[in-house]
């Protein structure tokens, strides 16, 4: 006999079945016993309105005051009172626990694989030829600001591969840089010292930039002396660092992971 009311008949559904629905799943199961007689050429749509309508998990401004169901974690409909029979709470956990072994495997995927891109990064700028890191520097501080870049001649750079302005405020700072494009040898005491003598006179910040790393004394000699220009070091890792950061050098694919978003158009017909 049919049910005075779609929420009766939906609510004996749940009970003949012992378990959580699709939308279409109660429609159909409400039409082969007979429980509710449509009146609408679109009945599937009033059975997803009462779901929808009298869901404690849904805030509509078509909602109703008595919340008869919950909408679960893969989208199936279950009664807001009733407990989950044992063999669905079962494979809802183990839905659970297997989204979230997904998103801890991408996780560590996209980890190994910003190690591993970083890696080859450096070996790319490692590759380069001296000529080609000085003009990459050059590119990477306009990029941050940097006006007038000129990278020097070999012949002529008096101690410095190349100098620019950088404004600051109404005023603008003179700056020298430096460009070690070396592979295995560590940029020590010596260089800094050498590039500190060619820029003390004439400019008021130094860049040193190298695919290397430096020292320990190299570090120490460049924020050690007191009355020398502040000097700024920039090791391969940083270098690769500023590059991502800055999206310098490298492009973004977005990985696409697609979200059911079918509520925001039901929504609106509701």
């Amino acid at each position: 006999m049919p049910k005075s009311t779609i929420n009766d008949a939906i609510r004996e559904v749940f009970k003949r079945e012992n378990r959580p629905l699709r939308v279409k799943e109660v429609f159909l199961r409400i039409q082969e016993d007979n429980l509710y007689e449509f009146k609408t050429e679109t009945p599937e749509h009033v059975v997803r309105t009462a779901l929808r309508r009298h869901n404690e998990n849904l805030d509509l401004a078509s909602g109703r005051p008595d919340k008869l169901y919950v909408t679960l974690n893969d989208g199936t409909y279950w009664l807001k009172d009733a407990k989950l029979p044992t063999s669905t709470v079962a494979v809802v956990e183990q839905k659970d626990e297997k989204l979230k072994s997904t998103r801890d495997n991408l996780l560590k995927l996209q980890q190994e694989h910003i190690a591993t891109f970083k890696d080859a990064l450096l070996k790319r700028l490692k590759n380069l030829t001296p000529s080609a890191f000085e003009f990459f520097c050059k590119e990477l501080l306009k990029a941050y600001g940097f006006d007038d870049l000129v990278v020097t001649k070999a012949s002529r750079d008096g101690g410095i591969d190349g100098y620019g302005q950088l404004k600051i405020g109404l005023s603008h700072l003179s700056v020298a840089f430096q460009c070690k494009r070396w592979n295995k040898s560590h940029i020590g005491r010596k260089e800094i010292q050498s590039f500190r003598g060619a820029t003390v006179t004439r400019y008021q910040q130094a860049l040193f930039f190298t695919t290397s790393v430096f020292t320990a004394d190299a570090k120490k000699e460049a924020h050690g002396e007191p009355l020398g220009i502040p000097m700024v070091l920039f090791d391969g890792k940083e270098i690769v660092d500023i590059m991502i950061e800055r999206q310098f050098g490298v492009e973004v694919q977005d990985l696409k992971i697609y979200v059911d978003a079918l509520d925001g158009v039901v929504d609106k017909g509701e």
